[in-house]
């Protein structure tokens, strides 16, 4: 439940705001859920991939829109699995650049998490006390006890008369129109590509080496998985789906460390779509949201501490760079900035450095 705090706010946009079915979301996540911990043996997060989302919920987007979206991604990361574009991209890009698409992200998670936090200041500040006290504690992991809180805070305040009973809900098969994958690729669908780049696979593979450096994941490998669960989930229901550094981090803070935390997840989320999904939408809508915001406070401060590891004469400019750009315009002008200034940079200190050791040549050629 780690990741829950990026998967909430979303998760109620998708389903409230563009009435994609709850049950076809919730066993689609629920099954890549269960797959990936398997396959991986690691707490590997299943979220949202957040441009597509973000743009989909702001402009009202059609189910058929998220499904055609959805099969667009999955056709290009088996492209670049498959050619290992993937790689090459990873090759050209420096760690300093990773960690700026980190920070801006924990930035970005922070002011969403503050705007949450201000529908409820005191009860933000007991959660994130909450998390603080028990984040190591083995007996009652903070991100469960936030969840029961938040679910006993509902039922005191009477709101749980708004959700409905349960009843049994299979997934329902869905499709989209041909048009509205290029359609969505122009809308959002270009801009998630280098987000997805960077943070679903260099930067989430790059954070699997420092947490698990025994379990090192490709990126080609996130890349092919990425694909292939986005071919299969459109035709089911399921949303747009990713990995994440940023739910990596979530998953990690709130204490998981292998692959039964994503089959757990997979086990209550498939339950939840087959028994519950007519009584999510209203769940969803109840749950405190100055809960979720302390729990992606915590998580995006988390993704901020990697810039403590950055070399002053090396890496401040490129990720400088890249967190002011991705703030102040998105992720992907922010990455490719990032990776300009690098390579600028470095090209101009080897040209300095060559200039450097021919100089002493030249004044004993003369003498």
């Amino acid at each position: 439940m780690g990741d829950f705090g990026t998967l909430l706010p979303l998760a109620v946009g998708y389903i409230v705001i563009n009435g994609l079915n709850p049950a076809g979301f919730l066993v689609m996540m629920g099954l890549a859920n269960i797959i990936t911990g398997i396959l991986y043996r690691l707490p590997m997060p299943i979220e949202p991939m957040k441009v597509l989302a973000v743009m989909a919920i702001a402009q009202q987007w059609s189910p058929s829109m998220i499904y055609a979206s959805g099969f667009a991604m999955g056709v290009i990361w088996v492209f670049f699995a498959l050619t290992n574009l993937i790689g090459w991209i990873a090759k050209i890009t420096p760690r300093s650049v990773i960690w700026g698409i980190q920070v801006a992200l924990g930035l970005l998670l922070a002011y969403e998490a503050f705007k949450l936090l201000s529908s409820g200041w005191i009860l933000g500040i007991i959660a994130v006390g909450l998390v603080l006290a028990l984040r190591d504690n083995r007996y009652a992991p903070a991100a469960i006890v936030l969840m029961v809180l938040g679910v006993g805070i509902s039922l005191v305040n009477g709101t749980f008369q708004q959700v409905s009973p349960p009843a049994f809900n299979l997934p329902p098969l869905t499709g989209f129109h041909f048009k509205e994958i290029w359609q969505t690729l122009l809308l959002a669908g270009f801009a998630q590509i280098p987000l997805t780049v960077t943070n679903a696979t260099i930067a989430t593979a790059a954070l699997i080496k420092t947490y698990w450096p025994d379990k090192p994941v490709s990126e080609r490998k996130l890349s092919l998985n990425q694909g292939l669960m986005n071919l299969i989930a459109p035709f089911f229901g399921g949303m747009p789906m990713c990995h994440g550094a940023g739910g990596l981090a979530g998953q990690h803070f709130f204490g998981a460390r292998t692959g039964g935390a994503n089959i757990m997840e997979g086990v209550i989320e498939i339950s939840l779509g087959l028994f519950l999904a007519a009584s999510v939408v209203g769940l969803f809508s109840v749950f405190p949201s100055a809960i979720i915001g302390a729990m992606m406070l915590l998580v995006g401060l988390k993704l901020t501490g990697v810039a403590r590891n950055i070399r002053l004469n090396k890496d401040l400019i490129p990720l400088t760079t890249t967190v002011i750009i991705s703030i102040l315009i998105n992720m992907a002008v922010g990455f490719l900035a990032g990776l300009v200034v690098y390579h600028l940079t470095r090209s101009i200190v080897r040209r300095r450095g060559q200039c450097a050791c021919q100089q002493p040549q030249r004044l004993a050629y003369k003498s």
